[in-house]
C-alpha cells in the first residue's frame, strides 16, 4: 500500500484524533438538526430564497466589565464579519440559514463542526453580509473572503485545548481561504484597553475574550466576552420618520423598539444611500450607544447595520 503524503497523513491522523474527541451531542445541543428535505425557503433582503435549518447552538458573548480575571482569558480581535457555523457539510448563519458559498471555498473542510467568521477585512461588514445573503454566490467577492476559525464546538476540553487541536487542523487544510483567529494572553485591564485602542484606531471593531478552561457552552455566558469602545444592542424598526433640510425626501430617523417594549429614535449613523433605502419596517437593526439616560434609554444611539441574525 502506497503511503500518504506527509501533509495528508498528518491531516488524517488529526481527523481521527478529533473524531475520537467529539463529545456526544444532547438533544438541542451543539449539532444542528438538518432538514433532509432541503430546509424551509425564507425571503432574504434581495428577494432571493435561502434554506434554513435549526439554529446552531452557538456560544454567545456577554459584555466585558472591569474586574474580570484576565489571567483566565485569551484575547483576540473581534472581526467585523458574519458568524458562520460549519456543520460538517455546509455553512450556516447564526439564524440557521444556509450560506451558499462556492464549492471551492469550503473544499477540504472536515466533516465535523467548526465555528468562525466570514471576513473580508476591517470595515467591510456590509460586503460580507451582502455576499452571504445571495442564493447565487459572486465568485469575485468570495475569492477575497476568508473563513476565520476560532473554535471546535464538538470537541471536549477547555478552550485552550480545543485551540491547540484547531491549530493543528487548520495547518493541515490545503485551502487558502481558511485562517485561524490569533489568540494571545493579556496582562491586565490597562493592557487590554491599550490593545483595544490600537485595534479601534486601525479600523477594527473590538476584542473578544475566551475563557481558557471553558468547555464549548451554547448560549450567553462569561466564557466569552466582547470588548468594544461602545455598547451595542438590537431593536426592531417600527416606523420611518421623514427627514428635514438636507434630508428632505429621505429618512430622518428610525422609530425602534427594544425587546422590553421601550421605544426611541435612531437618527445618526446612516449613509445617504441608507437614508434613501432605509432598513424595512419590522427588520432588526444593531445600534451603538454610550450608556443609558436617567430614564433608561440608550444614550447617543447611532445606527450600525441591519442585524446579521438571519
Amino acid at each position: 500500500m502506497k503511503p500518504l503524503p506527509p501533509r495528508q497523513g498528518a491531516y488524517l491522523g488529526l481527523y481521527l484524533l478529533l473524531t475520537s474527541a467529539l463529545r456526544p451531542q444532547p438533544a438541542g445541543g451543539t449539532e444542528p438538526a438538518i432538514d433532509d428535505a432541503g430546509g424551509v425557503p425564507v425571503s432574504t433582503p434581495d428577494g432571493q430564497a435561502a434554506e434554513t435549518a435549526a439554529r446552531p447552538a452557538l456560544a454567545l458573548a456577554e459584555v466585558y466589565a472591569p474586574g474580570a480575571d484576565l489571567a483566565a482569558y485569551l484575547v483576540s480581535e473581534k472581526l467585523d464579519g458574519v458568524r458562520a457555523y460549519w456543520d460538517g457539510a455546509r455553512l450556516l448563519t447564526r439564524g440557521g440559514h444556509t450560506i451558499n458559498a462556492p464549492d471551492w471555498f469550503t473544499a477540504g473542510l472536515p466533516p465535523m463542526p467548526l465555528d468562525g467568521e466570514l471576513w473580508l477585512g476591517r470595515g467591510r461588514f456590509a460586503e460580507v453580509s451582502g455576499a452571504v445573503r445571495r442564493q447565487a454566490p459572486e465568485p469575485d467577492t468570495w475569492r477575497s473572503m476568508r473563513y476565520m476559525l476560532f473554535d471546535l464546538p464538538g470537541a471536549g476540553g477547555g478552550f485552550e485545548t480545543r485551540l491547540k487541536l484547531l491549530e493543528r487542523l487548520s495547518a493541515g487544510l490545503d485551502n487558502p481561504h481558511v485562517g485561524l483567529v490569533a489568540q494571545n494572553r493579556v496582562a491586565d485591564h490597562d493592557a487590554l484597553m491599550a490593545r483595544l485602542e490600537r485595534v479601534a484606531a486601525a479600523g477594527g471593531e473590538g476584542l473578544m475574550l475566551h475563557r481558557r478552561d471553558a468547555p464549548y457552552r451554547p448560549g450567553r455566558s462569561d466564557d466569552l466576552l466582547k470588548v468594544k469602545p461602545y455598547l451595542e444592542a438590537e431593536a426592531r424598526v417600527i416606523d420611518h420618520l421623514p427627514g428635514r433640510g438636507k434630508y428632505q425626501g429621505m429618512l430622518g430617523s428610525l422609530l425602534v423598539e427594544l425587546p422590553a417594549g421601550r421605544r426611541f429614535r435612531v437618527g445618526t449613523g446612516f449613509t445617504d444611500a441608507e437614508r434613501q433605502a432605509p432598513p424595512p419596517i419590522g427588520s432588526l437593526i444593531t445600534f451603538k450607544y454610550f450608556g443609558l439616560t436617567r430614564t433608561g434609554l440608550p444614550r447617543f444611539a447611532s445606527f450600525l447595520r441591519v442585524a446579521d441574525d438571519f
